[in-house]
Parts: C-alpha cells; sequence; structure tokens
C-alpha cells in the first residue's frame, strides 16, 4: 500500500518536472496561450471587485444618510389623503418615536433684489428638524416652534442662493418673494446633508420655510410625506411595527394607504442591483476565459503531435493510458493556474487604479478570487482533458513509426 502511494507520489513528480520543462522550453508560445487566461481572470477580478467597491461605498453614503431614520409616504384613502398636525402629534407620543420632520416640497421662482431664478427647491421643516441639526445654521436663527405654529414667511437660505442673490451682504432681514410671495430671511444654513431618507428622493434643498406654511402654499393641510427618526436603542423593524399599529387604524385599516422605508429595505435593494450587475459583468468577463480555454486545447492538441514519438516510448516501456493523460492534463492545469494566478494580481492592481480614479472603496472580494483561479484551473482541466485522451489513447506502434 505504502509502496503504491510512494509510486504515485513519484510519477505526479516526475510529470510536473516534464511539464514545467516543457512549458519553459516553448516559452513563446506558452506565454500566448497563458495570455488568454490571464486576460480573462484579470477581467473578471477588476470588474466584480470594482463594482463591490462602488457597492461598498454607495451602501455606506445610504447608511450614514439614513441612520436611525424612517421614511413614511402616505398614499391616501378616498376617506383620508394624509395626516393632520395631530396625527403627527399621536405618531411622536409614540415610545419607539423620537421625533418626526415632515417632508414638504415645492418648486418655486424666486426673485429678490430684480433678480429671479426658477425652479427652486424650498423645503418645508419643523422646528424638530433644527433640534437634530444644531450646526446646520451659520448665521441667523433657526426656525422655531412659534414660526410653525403661525405659518410664519419666514425663511432661511442655503449658500448658493446667498452667492445668487446676496453676493458680499448679509441676507439675513432682506425680503425674498418666494412665487411672489414676500418671505423675510432669518438665517442662512450650510448644504443639507443629513435630512435623512426623504433627502434621496426630495433633493438638495436651497430655502427653508416652516411646512406649515409650505402646506399653505401647496393648497393643503396635511402631511403626505414624513421622516421618523427612532428612540435610542430601537431597531428599524420595532419602530415600523409601532407606526404601522398607529397608522393602520388613521385609515380605517384600509391597505395601501401608506409605505414605510427603511434604510434595511433600500440596502437590501441596492445589494440585489449590485450583486445582478457583478454577476453580469462577471459572466461578460468570463467568455475572455472561454476563449482562452479554447487557446490551451489549441496548443495542448500541438503539443500531442509534436511528442508523439516521446509518447509511443512511453507506452512501449510500460506507461499506462491513464498515466500519460495525466501527465498532459498537469501540463494543461498549470498553464491555466499560471495566468489565474497572474490575472488575480494584475485585476487587483486594476480594481485599485479604478477606485482611485473613480473615488469608491477598494474591496478584495474573496469570491471574485476563488472564482477567478478556481474558474481557470476548470478551464484548463476542461480543455486539457480532450488533447491528454488523444494522447494517451495513441497505438505505441503507430507512434514510433514517425519517428
Amino acid at each position: 500500500m505504502l509502496k503504491s502511494i510512494r509510486s504515485t507520489f513519484i510519477m505526479i513528480h516526475e510529470c510536473i518536472s516534464m511539464s514545467i520543462s516543457n512549458i519553459w522550453g516553448n516559452k513563446v508560445r506558452s506565454f500566448l496561450t497563458v495570455l488568454g487566461i490571464l486576460i480573462g481572470v484579470t477581467a473578471v477580478i477588476a470588474l466584480i471587485t470594482t463594482v463591490s467597491g462602488v457597492s461598498s461605498s454607495i451602501t455606506s453614503s445610504f447608511t450614514s444618510l439614513g441612520a436611525g431614520t424612517i421614511s413614511v409616504s402616505i398614499s391616501g384613502s378616498d376617506l383620508k389623503s394624509g395626516l393632520t398636525r395631530d396625527d403627527l402629534k399621536t405618531l411622536t407620543a409614540l415610545t419607539e418615536v423620537d421625533g418626526i420632520t415632515p417632508t414638504v416640497s415645492l418648486r418655486a421662482q424666486v426673485t429678490c433684489s430684480g433678480e429671479t431664478q426658477s425652479n427652486v427647491n424650498v423645503s418645508g421643516k419643523s422646528s424638530y428638524y433644527f433640534h437634530l441639526n444644531e450646526d446646520i445654521v451659520t448665521h441667523g436663527r433657526e426656525l422655531n416652534f412659534v414660526d410653525e405654529d403661525n405659518s410664519s414667511f419666514v425663511c432661511l437660505v442655503s449658500d448658493e442662493m446667498v452667492s445668487t442673490f446676496f453676493f458680499a451682504v448679509n441676507p439675513v432681514g432682506a425680503t425674498l418673494y418666494i412665487n411672489g410671495t414676500p418671505f423675510t430671511v432669518v438665517g442662512r444654513f450650510k448644504e443639507d446633508s443629513s435630512s435623512g431618507i426623504a433627502s434621496i428622493f426630495s433633493g438638495k434643498a436651497n430655502i427653508f420655510i416652516p411646512y406649515t406654511t409650505a402646506l399653505k402654499m401647496n393648497n393643503s393641510s396635511l402631511v403626505t410625506s414624513f421622516t421618523v427618526y427612532m428612540s435610542e436603542g430601537v431597531t428599524s423593524s420595532q419602530a415600523s411595527s409601532a407606526l404601522e399599529a398607529a397608522l393602520d387604524p388613521m385609515f380605517s385599516y384600509e391597505e395601501d394607504t401608506y409605505t414605510i422605508t427603511t434604510m434595511d429595505s433600500i440596502e437590501d435593494t441596492m445589494e440585489t442591483m449590485t450583486g445582478m450587475m457583478a454577476t453580469l459583468l462577471g459572466g461578460i468577463a468570463s467568455i475572455a476565459l472561454v476563449v482562452g480555454g479554447i487557446g490551451i486545447m489549441n496548443m495542448m492538441l500541438t503539443t500531442v503531435t509534436e511528442r508523439t514519438v516521446e509518447i509511443g516510448l512511453k507506452k512501449a516501456l510500460g506507461a499506462k493510458p491513464w498515466q500519460i493523460q495525466v501527465q498532459f492534463l498537469i501540463e494543461s492545469f498549470m498553464l491555466s493556474l499560471i495566468g489565474g494566478i497572474a490575472g488575480v494580481m494584475l485585476g487587483l492592481l486594476l480594481s485599485l487604479v479604478f477606485s482611485e480614479v473613480i473615488g469608491s472603496t477598494f474591496v478584495v472580494s474573496g469570491g471574485a478570487i476563488v472564482l477567478g483561479v478556481g474558474f481557470s484551473a476548470a478551464v484548463g482541466i476542461l480543455f486539457g482533458w480532450a488533447p491528454a485522451r488523444k494522447a494517451s489513447r495513441l497505438n505505441p506502434i503507430d507512434a514510433l513509426r514517425s519517428m
């Protein structure tokens, strides 16, 4: 038994040595053969790793943007199309809810000092929003509960609006006309970067006004969209369940009257989309591996033809068909493995360069590396099998005649 195992190891060692010798003896042809596998694996690794990095960057951005928040959109029913301020107070009183900021947006024409700008994004905010984002106001004051209760015509302007209408002038105290209605500027804010999930859909705001005032300008008294800030230690599933239990009786338990969007659901959707993209790109890049495998088959068939006499001598000396087949399979496997390892290194390098260029996170995908090396090895065995089988089935007498 031990003698048989030892003989097998010696044979494999000799096969590997002969394969290396044959590959090294045909450097140019071996390089061209390996090149096909190298390009295929490089493409697979670079594409999948880059997509994984982009996915990680997007997920991190979404997580930081909507951490601790839930977005609720009201589609309403025939009897109730939105929520009143009392309804919002009921939701705010929930243990799982720390606070609520309604989202009331409108596109408006803004005029000041003879300058007019159209399609400006005006966002209605509650006083609680400024309680959460104390550092957002850089000059003047924030919108407070008095402005909210009285539906005051006051506003905060962004840095972009200041550069448009108040260049080198303090905007506080000035008058803006929003859709023809005069508003007093009470403050200036920096770019809104923490407004929760709702900002993904509503866009960056240029002007803040009390949400009650925004409702009046929209000829409405009902809120149809708002962001919920969860209490500390509460999970999104717990908060969602509490919101559903409170919203259902408000709409007489009718179905499809509201939609609750959590960060988890957005992340799941993003992961599904990026996963499909990575699979698609990886599948396209794998075509290059198949082409490389055809190159290996072509080389091995040529090698079998060139080494017909060698195969005949080995068979005449007692070599078994399976031993001949193993030798050629090992050679094919080594060619593809060399291309696979080189392709992984080059693919990771290209992915690192792409990540630096596009500003995404560089994430080494272990699955992509395993896929690249494993697929290249499988290609070597698969496409090397036919030439190896042909070599093992050569008649030793016919092979020796070709001397």
